[in-house]
């Protein structure tokens, strides 16, 4: 899986299948249909390759007064904002974009874990030094 193409497309299936899990699990988040659901996986992409790291650069003191906190509410930001410019993707308040985005969180962190090539929390074994010295 050394393909960037290939990881981008595993990403987007990942949040495909949270934005979906959100949608059926927390009350208040609608999505009429596939095309729509395809522009809200392309929307968070974006927003959180572009947007993301500028607000957590401006909210900074404010992500370590609350101890990495604000970035979940950066999160519910993005899904609420995603939510007000796809038409067909309802979003009826902050607290249901809240639950979307950590139901977002967990499922990227899930996946994440089943598609890591390393067990989860060891680092890959080095190898030990030869004896030998090349010459």
């Amino acid at each position: 899986m050394n393909s960037p193409l290939l990881q981008l497309f595993i990403r987007w299936v990942v949040l495909a299948v949270g934005v979906t899990l959100a949608t059926k699990l927390i009350p208040g988040i609608q999505c009429t249909d596939g095309l729509t659901l395809f522009v809200v996986v392309l929307l968070l992409s974006f927003l959180n390759v572009i947007l993301k790291p500028l607000l957590v650069l401006f909210t900074l003191p404010f992500i370590l007064m609350t101890m990495g906190l604000g970035i979940v509410v950066i999160n519910a930001l993005l899904f609420l904002l995603v939510g007000k410019l796809v038409e067909g993707f309802h979003v009826a308040s902050f607290w249901s974009a809240l639950g979307g985005a950590l139901m977002v969180s967990v499922t990227n962190f899930v996946f994440t874990r089943l598609l890591s090539p390393t067990p989860a929390g060891r680092l890959p074994a080095r190898k030990k030094p030869d004896d030998a010295i090349d010459i």
